[in-house]
């Protein structure tokens, strides 16, 4: 008779871990007991030892969905008279120690609950909106810390009724300890509001008079599970454009979700891992390529949702709430994040009465959401998952280290995409998607969830980790925190977020591409490629003419090319699309600007020169969100062209010579985007094998999936290895992990 004492860590706590280990210590006839704990899950077996040995086997082989365990730590102990294997309840000894144990992300609705709220027979959970169970639904959203108990939750409020504390208290019931279960009888209310004003209307009838409203092509706000969305029907022009023009949001793409797969693969096409994750437990938004034809289609989207770009992101319903709305429903929907320009997702209400007066009905449930969290995004390149946005689902997400620090570290990311990232012992904890620091709210948003995760541990940072940019609103807020600081240069920050997610180490040829950064002189970096640590090569600078103008308006970057090899008047000369988008004053003005360097900051920005690309074919002078540019280029992209512009590496700086072919002839639209992304390929393959180093891909220049795929297979080819990030976001969200894996790298932690 053997008895062993075990802690487990990793994510087990609100995910039917303690019930499992019940009925895998029955299935072994073994004693003892199991409870959460601030670090994990605690556990004491005892039993024949090779009964043990098989426990063991099936601790890890027969997970919960939910469940993954990170960590065990073992050691034998005296064994005790028992006779029977229970759950205790949870303790909380965080006056002895930090606490560690992660806290669950927010889950799409399982098939069991699914099948519930269906079932006509089950009183309980038939119709029910909030129906859920240990292997779905909130989780990060509703809870305030750890141990996850109903306490520490927005369902403190809610009584159970006796039917659901019996499902509760029943360790073989899958609700068994599902923290925010609830039912018809006892649970959080829907709330349907006209304006700011509440409609009188039963319960059963709210969701399907939220359809017909939808239908009669109102603009709806909906509460889902980390925030509200704006939602209005995805067929209906109208509707549509009247939600660009309350939102001011000419062109930015807006989400659709779509009743089931057969519906989505009416426009968009679908491969299959794509459809694995549009039907994963994460339901992230997948962005997929449109059907070229909608003509002979059942249903047919508004051209209005992603215009100018072949281009849409799809995703499925996730909540119980979206299932039984979808009941009712025939098209799929817009569902846009509740917010105001650079804000964070709202979620509550009040805020929606106030912020989004536009709105005709909101449709509210008393559940409080603690955490705001807004929906992932992703895409598949290369046959590989890659995240453009780290949020529901996924969030917060621990990075396991081969080793420990002896000291907490905060990393706070960049001004936009923020997220930030904790250190503890031996994991990096990254936060759910924070968004661009732009506005005070933003900015509110940031320092709440820095608190938030400070609360969630005990955690006090001994080292702040910011970027070198003296401007960011993240820099200020570091420097002001009286705490040891580590400044990381925001390119090399790129590159070691992908060395955190592979676990590298030592020199890597890094190619770091995206729209801005602060570089070593004052400059804005952009196309930045390191050897190790340090970078070897760089795009030519170009003046980004008017400032931060230049990244709205894409042709001040061309004209600023132009004025990189023409005179004034042979500018004024040229019959381009951008030459003729400006006055001949503007010209000139701009032109003193290039020449006095006056508002003209030196860029080596990849981004920015996709800007170039798109002003010279003239299928963008002005752009309305970041990375229109890179979209637009893309859609044109033609595989059947091959050619590439020529290009010099001089001192160690990339010249692509652009202008020098525009000055020969007309090029097409098709031809001189095309031939952009293969330069760029081509450069990254050449380089990679002058080097003769593995290769890391990062920055945001590489969601443009072209690109990305097209290096990916020559990089192939040439039996070069290379890395780019599939589990953490490869633009600024990924900053702050790599920030913080760069201190760990660097310091005596």
């Amino acid at each position: 008779m053997r008895r062993y004492k075990y802690l487990i860590k990793g994510q087990v706590q609100g995910v039917g871990f303690r019930p499992f280990i019940y009925k895998l210590a029955l299935g072994f006839a073994l004693v003892g007991f199991v409870k959460n704990d601030i670090n994990g899950v605690e556990l004491e077996i005892q039993g024949e030892q090779k009964d043990i040995e098989l426990f063991e086997e099936s601790l890890h082989s027969k997970l919960p969905p939910l469940a993954r365990i990170d960590d065990i730590q073992k050691r034998e102990i005296k064994p005790l008279h028992e006779n029977s294997f229970d759950i205790i309840q949870s303790c909380d000894n965080s006056k002895n120690s930090y606490k560690s144990a992660l806290i669950p992300p927010d889950t799409a609705i399982c098939h069991e609950c699914l099948a519930d709220i269906k079932d006509e027979k089950n009183k309980k959970y038939h119709n029910y909106f909030a129906t859920n169970c240990t292997n779905c639904g909130p989780r990060y959203s509703i809870i305030k810390t750890v141990p996850y108990d109903r306490k520490n939750t927005s369902m403190q409020k809610f009584k159970m009724c006796k039917s659901c504390k019996e499902e509760y208290t029943n360790p073989l019931n899958r609700r068994y300890h599902a923290q925010p279960i609830s039912c018809n009888n006892c649970g959080p209310v829907l709330s349907l509001f006209r304006g700011e004003q509440k409609v009188n209307i039963a319960q059963k009838d709210i969701v399907q008079k939220v359809a017909s409203l939808i239908e009669e092509g109102n603009i709806l706000a909906l509460k889902g599970i980390g925030g509200f969305h704006i939602v209005c029907d995805a067929t209906n022009d109208e509707a549509v454009k009247k939600l660009r023009e309350f939102k001011h949001r000419p062109t930015k793409p807006f989400a659709v979700m779509c009743r089931d797969m057969e519906q989505i693969k009416n426009f968009a096409c679908v491969n299959e891992k794509e459809e694995e994750l549009l039907t994963s437990k994460e339901a992230p938004i997948v962005i997929l390529k449109k059907l070229t034809c909608q003509s002979n289609l059942h249903v047919k989207i508004s051209s209005l949702l992603a215009p100018n770009i072949d281009a849409i992101g799809c995703f499925l319903p996730y909540t119980a709430l979206h299932h039984l709305l979808f009941a009712h429903l025939q098209n799929p929907i817009v569902a846009t994040s509740a917010n105001l320009g650079d804000e964070p997702i709202i979620i509550s209400v009040e805020n929606i009465f106030k912020k989004l007066p536009f709105v005709d009905f909101t449709l509210d449930f008393d559940r409080e959401i603690i955490n705001g969290v807004d929906d992932s995004l992703i895409q598949v390149v290369d046959g590989k998952t890659q995240i453009l946005r780290l949020s529901r689902g996924f969030c917060p997400k621990a990075i396991k280290l081969p080793f420990k620090s002896e000291k907490k570290i905060l990393a706070v990311g960049a001004n936009a995409k923020n997220s930030i990232a904790f250190v503890m012992d031996d994991k990096i904890i990254i936060s759910p998607y924070i968004g661009d620091l732009d506005s005070m709210e933003a900015f509110g948003f940031f320092e709440r969830t820095i608190e938030t995760f400070k609360r969630f541990y005990d955690f006090e940072p001994d080292v702040i980790v910011h970027d070198r940019h003296p401007d960011y609103e993240t820099t200020k807020w570091a420097k002001k925190q009286n705490k040891e600081l580590v400044e990381v240069q925001h390119h090399l920050a790129h590159i070691y977020a992908c060395k955190a997610e592979f676990g590298l180490s030592g020199d890597y040829l890094g190619f770091s591409f995206d729209g801005t950064g602060y570089g070593d002189e004052g400059t804005l970096w952009g196309g930045e490629i390191f050897v190790g640590d340090k970078r070897k090569y760089s795009f030519k600078q170009i003046k980004l003419l008017g400032g931060a103008k230049a990244i709205k308006e894409p042709r001040r970057v061309a004209l600023s090319m132009l004025f990189d090899e023409l005179s004034l008047e042979e500018v004024l000369k040229l019959e381009l699309d951008l030459v003729k988008s400006f006055s001949k004053d503007e010209i000139k003005i701009l032109h003193q600007s290039y020449i006095k360097n006056l508002n003209a900051p030196k860029s080596s920005s990849v981004g920015r020169l996709f800007d170039a690309i798109a002003s010279f074919s003239g299928i963008a002078q002005s752009v309305s969100y970041e990375g229109e540019s890179g979209l637009l280029c893309e859609s044109y992209y033609d595989k059947n062209i091959k050619k590439c512009f020529e290009y010099s590496i001089d001192n160690r700086v990339i010249d692509i010579k652009i202008v020098k072919y525009m000055l020969k002839g007309e090029p097409g639209k098709k031809e001189l985007n095309s031939m952009f992304i293969n330069t760029l390929v081509k450069i990254i393959v050449d380089i990679s094998k002058r080097e003769k180093l593995d290769v890391i891909l990062s920055g945001g220049v590489f969601q443009n999936k072209t690109l990305l795929e097209l290096t990916c297979q020559e990089l192939k080819q040439e039996k070069i290895k290379h890395y780019f990030q599939q589990e953490t976001a490869i633009n600024d969200g990924g900053i702050a992990l790599g920030q913080a894996y760069y201190a760990l790298s660097h310091s005596e932690f």
